[in-house]
């Protein structure tokens, strides 16, 4: 069975861009992701996306306006395992909230949709980034 894990992509709207929060992990290879981590025990995704916003970001749900229609649902392997991991996209309701970053992470970085894309790395998350970039910039939400 797949192991699950939730989280939000969070994006801010500032001086007409819209940045997505992309966080560095202090582990393993460092890659970069939207906050996020694994569903756990009795736990439901949703549940799971508030939890782990809040401990690796320290944003809370009153921080967020989160776009529980708009979800993505993405598939890949981590080690050989299969993983699942949905997003639902939330924006920041104060644009100049700072982050607190959890020790999971070492750094932290908003940035516009392709270099968002760039320093993840992968070609299912630049799909749903694009998707949701388009929805927001046409404001389809």
């Amino acid at each position: 069975m797949a192991k699950r894990a939730a989280g939000f992509l969070i994006f801010r709207r500032l001086c007409e861009r819209i940045e997505y929060l992309m966080l560095q992990a202090s582990y393993g290879q460092h890659h970069w992701s939207p906050p996020k981590g694994h569903v756990d025990p009795g736990e439901d995704d949703y549940a799971t996306a508030l939890r782990e916003t809040t401990e690796e970001s320290g944003y809370q749900e009153s921080d967020l306006s989160i776009h529980r229609k708009q979800s993505c649902t993405l598939h890949y392997k981590v080690k050989g395992h299969d993983k699942v991991v949905v997003y639902w996209l939330a924006e920041l309701r104060n644009a100049s909230q700072e982050a607190k970053l959890s020790d999971e992470h070492q750094d932290m970085k908003w940035l516009e949709c392709e270099e968002a894309i760039n320093i993840s790395g992968y070609e299912d998350f630049a799909k749903m980034v694009r998707e949701f970039d388009a929805k927001i910039k046409r404001n389809e939400l």
